[in-house]
């Protein structure tokens, strides 16, 4: 009896070693080495296989096994990476490929700039952890996050980075970052290099990039496993800047330059309701001619108004950081100010180890200053402006933006 115990015993181990190599080895899933002088030649990784015939079972013991073994990300680059799952058509052979020479640094990471993101970092903490700063979906765990949420979230796997983009904030030009470290444009046969070559189409074209969106269309069910293990893994970031400052940023390139889709699906909203406009211009280029177009306190309006949110969720442009990027379920490793940006682009780079395959691209086109704010909200009304300040709350306390007295108390 003891004999067919070990026997038995030894098949069940064997079964279970299969079905996680099987579905967690072969969805490319290295974890990071140390670091070591000298080249590393990477072993191939395992073929990767369509996980679409076969649902996982026991699903929680499988989380189990690879959470004993799993230790949180640290945010240390790595000699060898997982291979580079965005590409063009999603569809290439997936490769493992070593990280390039790092540039050798001869000073330090200045004390400041480590200090400043820990204080931020820490900050994200205090406001989650606070009971009296409260916002929908705050004490939500990841897993209730619809997966139409997390789009927002674009993986390099060849670098083990994450990035939660944020429009308005510079988001075009982390976007051509993430494309140049993942390899997914090619020019004459070789990967594009220069970010600012990159051109704008394809920034924003959602082809080019990764995203835990498509998570699921890669690994069905098993996909959430897979995000966590990844977030855990990889190093995480984002940029945000000042609320306030980024709405006038969203209302000026929206509402006050051409743009036929947004005239269509939400000036002539503004114009209906709040403007007198019951029959708007049918095209943004007629409503220009004219000289009709909603004003920014409209916008206010708009964004103020429950019927907004019953119709559809805010716009990404001007929609909440907290309800794009999941601070207080995702512990991010870097949290870059756009009012910092220069040196924390430098810092970030440093950081991931790729500051000698990319450059931040440095673009003063658009900038809306901070210094604006009170001349842009002089056409709103005190008590509306006290009410936007209550929406977008969250996202001062959470980035330790102070609140804009000289604005909500006029």
């Amino acid at each position: 009896m003891f004999r067919i115990f070990v026997v038995l015993g030894s098949a069940f181990m064997i079964l279970l070693i299969i079905i996680y190599w099987d579905d967690v080895g072969a969805s490319h899933l290295y974890l990071h080495t140390p670091v070591s002088p000298g080249p590393k030649v990477p072993h191939p990784p395992p073929q990767l296989r369509p996980h679409t015939t076969r649902t996982p079972s026991f699903l929680s013991d499988i989380d189990a096994f690879v959470n004993q073994f799993l230790e949180p990300g640290t945010g240390e680059p790595t000699d060898t990476v997982p291979v580079d799952s965005s590409n063009q058509s999603e569809k290439s052979e997936e490769r493992y490929i070593p990280r390039r020479e790092w540039k050798l640094h001869l000073t330090p990471v200045a004390a400041e700039l480590r200090e400043r993101q820990e204080k931020r970092r820490r900050l994200l903490q205090e406001v989650c952890a606070n009971d009296s700063v409260v916002f929908p979906g705050k004490n939500r765990s990841f897993d209730d996050i619809p997966n139409k949420e997390l789009d927002h979230l674009i993986v390099d796997d060849r670098h083990g980075i994450i990035y939660c983009y944020v429009p308005k904030v510079a988001c075009s030009n982390w976007k051509r970052i993430m494309i140049v470290l993942s390899e997914s444009l090619q020019q004459d046969g070789a990967p594009q290099r220069d970010p600012l070559a990159i051109p704008r189409d394809l920034v924003h074209n959602s082809s080019m990039h990764f995203t835990f969106n498509k998570f699921w269309k890669r690994y069905g069910k098993f996909a959430k496993h897979l995000m966590k293990v990844k977030l855990k893994k990889y190093t995480k970031f984002l940029f945000v800047r000042d609320p306030f400052v980024r709405l006038i940023s969203a209302y000026r390139n929206k509402f006050e330059m051409r743009n036929e889709d947004f005239y269509r699906r939400f000036a002539q909203v503004m114009l209906r309701r709040y403007a007198n406009h019951p029959t708007p211009p049918a095209s943004v280029d007629e409503a220009f001619t004219l000289g009709v177009h909603p004003s920014f306190s409209h916008f206010i309006q708009y964004l103020l108004d429950p019927l907004t949110e019953k119709d559809m969720p805010f716009n990404e442009h001007w929609r909440q950081v907290y309800r794009l990027c999941h601070p207080c379920q995702i512990q991010y490793d870097f949290v870059g100010h756009l009012e910092t940006m220069e040196e924390d682009a430098e810092h970030l780079l440093r950081l991931l180890r790729v500051d000698n395959v990319v450059e931040f691209p440095t673009s003063q086109r658009n900038l809306t200053a901070s210094s604006w704010e009170t001349d842009w909200f002089s056409t709103v009304p005190v008590e509306a402006r006290r009410e936007l300040y209550k929406l977008y709350e969250p996202d001062f306390r959470l980035f330790g933006y102070d609140r804009p007295e000289s604005i909500l108390n006029e």
